[in-house]
């Protein structure tokens, strides 16, 4: 048989404090996100990060959290379900980076089920060290037969999918400009290697030609910056602020490398990024919705595995 495994970043079990503590102490742990030595990273993280930050993002996971639990978890299976239909004969499952579903329990029962070759697809359109890397090394310890798609940001059909959203919300509405608002990464990872911004450009670029918004409208900013290390930029919220001053106060925006509503955008952006731009002089603030459940992008992402099935065979 067949299987497909989605990937996501995951979430706390709950929005409780100690839920969220647990999850942020994993994810902050992973190496591939915080690149520091240990023996200095983790006395800064359990003595001063983890006391501070866990209420706080405990109180913003409430603000997001749904009667289906998390929003990301619960789109992500979403995804899953509408991948499942299309491919009755596989065997698809999700896990998550952090959290539950655990990769490489999801893997290993999988392979019990009979599947004799998983495709591993993390929902991450552009590769970065520290998201799709960590999905990448976690499965790989689980020791069964893999196929990696590793990104699909260059996927024509992706492409179009995301344009067709993007121009949708635009001509409903007036607006000044969009914002491309990609997931930030310290810039040391890129000047390691990390493709992760080129990913981000060419993305903006090749969608943006999909696009009937003139160039000169159109912007690529980084949101959803961590710690005091430089990260890549412009970052959003000051490129917002800029944008009130400047007269442009009608603001869309579009965030490529979420493709599940998720903290990022519901209370990052809709609450905080919101109210800056409001207190700066904006008036329209406006998301394009991610895939969410969008049965197109599950087709696409049922075709993608369909291809790597050959290629493998």
């Amino acid at each position: 048989m067949q299987g497909l495994l989605l990937v996501n970043l995951g979430s706390p079990a709950s929005p409780e404090t100690k839920d969220v503590k647990s999850y942020l102490k994993e994810f902050l742990s992973d190496q591939n996100v915080v690149e520091m030595p240990k023996i200095i990273w983790q006395p800064i993280l359990n003595g001063i990060i983890l006391p501070l930050r866990s209420w706080r993002s405990a109180t913003f996971y409430k603000h997001s959290w749904t009667q289906s639990g998390s929003p990301l978890i619960a789109y992500t299976q979403i995804i899953t379900d509408q991948v499942q239909e299309l491919l009755p004969d596989w065997k698809v499952e999700m896990a998550m980076t952090y959290g539950q579903p655990d990769i490489v329990e999801t893997l290993h029962a999988m392979k019990k089920s009979g599947c004799d070759n998983i495709i591993l697809l993390p929902l991450f359109p552009q590769f970065t060290k520290s998201s799709t890397q960590s999905i990448i090394d976690q499965a790989e310890s689980a020791n069964v037969d893999l196929t990696i798609v590793k990104n699909f940001y260059h996927e024509k059909v992706y492409q179009q999918i995301l344009a067709d959203k993007i121009q949708q919300a635009w001509d409903a509405d007036t607006y000044d400009e969009l914002f491309f608002s990609y997931h930030s990464i310290p810039t040391a990872m890129v000047k390691h290697g990390d493709p992760y911004q080129t990913e981000c450009e060419e993305t903006t670029e090749a969608v943006s030609k999909l696009l009937d918004i003139p160039d000169d409208q159109i912007k690529t900013v980084y949101q959803s910056k961590f710690g005091p290390m430089p990260w890549l930029k412009p970052y959003l919220r000051n490129a917002l602020m800029q944008a009130a001053q400047l007269g442009k106060r009608n603001i869309l925006i579009v965030t490529p490398s979420f493709v599940a509503d998720c903290l990022e955008t519901l209370e990052e952006d809709y609450v905080q990024n919101y109210q800056v731009f409001k207190s700066s002089g904006g008036d329209k603030f406006q998301l394009v919705p991610p895939m969410n459940g969008d049965a197109r992008f599950s087709q696409f992402i049922a075709d993608l595995a369909t291809r790597n099935e050959a290629q493998h065979d």
